[in-house]
């Protein structure tokens, strides 16, 4: 026996010299198995988190080159249509709230409960699933009915460089309402696009300035794993050991031993 400490370097034992004594106390009290369980532990938790971050990194370089630039197309478009739009409500939009003029199937109307009437007169023309048609004209925007098949029901898109959609009901007056509201809605509308817009910008931004960000722990993955790698030796001969030291557990093998 020896007074040292039986926790030795792999490289200070001669595995022949050991007796079943150091041989147990050897493969009982090694640390390296603990510090490899912990080191398995920390490189794949490291790995993940290194694969996550490329993941991570792919999408930024997808948004940036490709879904960002969309929407922000997207929304410049949206921005143009509905400031176009508000500049022809407001040119060809009437003083007097009274005074009323719209053309439904060719026909001028200046009377507002006439002219709901025709347009659902019109709808009822309209056959065929998701089938379309153009229904007349007010203050310069075009006037076209869907009938929505799945829904059941007929809407209307008053179209400018924008499509204002709305929906089509059974009250003359109240169609004539809706449209003029679906106009109205048009300043609210493009503030929401702008928005969105300057909320995209800021994102494009953003993952310009995150996509070249390196893994944060970039020289701690080698390096732990460098240390792994020098462990296996001695947790092969710790595995040697530990088979050395199974054999000589049995009473048969461990008196030949103590023969020896």
């Amino acid at each position: 026996m020896t007074s040292k400490s039986p926790v030795r370097s792999c490289e200070d034992v001669d595995e022949a010299a050991l007796s079943y004594a150091e041989v147990k106390a050897l493969a009982t009290g090694n640390p390296y198995i603990k510090e490899k369980m912990d080191l398995d532990i920390q490189v794949s938790k490291l790995k993940l988190m290194k694969a996550n971050h490329t993941s991570q990194k792919y999408r930024l370089e997808d948004n940036i080159t490709q879904h960002y630039p969309h929407q922000i197309a997207i929304f410049k478009e949206r921005i143009e249509g509905f400031t176009a739009d508000m500049e022809k409500y407001a040119k060809n939009k009437p003083e007097d709230k009274e005074q009323f003029f719209m053309q439904v199937g060719g026909k001028p109307y200046t009377d507002k409960k006439e002219a709901g009437t025709a347009i659902i007169a019109m709808c009822k023309e309209i056959k065929g699933i998701n089938a379309s048609a153009d229904v007349g004209e007010y203050l310069g925007f075009k006037l076209n009915v869907t009938f929505d098949s799945f829904n059941n029901k007929f809407v209307m898109n008053v179209k400018g460089a924008m499509s204002h959609p709305m929906e089509v009901g059974t009250d003359p007056l109240g169609n004539i309402t809706r449209i003029n509201n679906a106009l109205e809605a048009m300043p609210a509308q493009l503030e929401e696009a702008q928005t969105k817009l300057s909320n995209v910008e800021h994102q494009l931004e953003t993952a310009k300035a995150e996509v070249d960000k390196p893994f944060p722990q970039e020289a701690e993955l080698p390096r732990n794993w460098n240390v792994l790698q020098n462990l296996m030796p001695c947790l092969t001969w710790m595995k040697r050991a530990m088979m050395r030291l199974a054999w000589m557990t049995k009473p048969r093998n461990r008196k030949k031993h103590m023969k020896m």
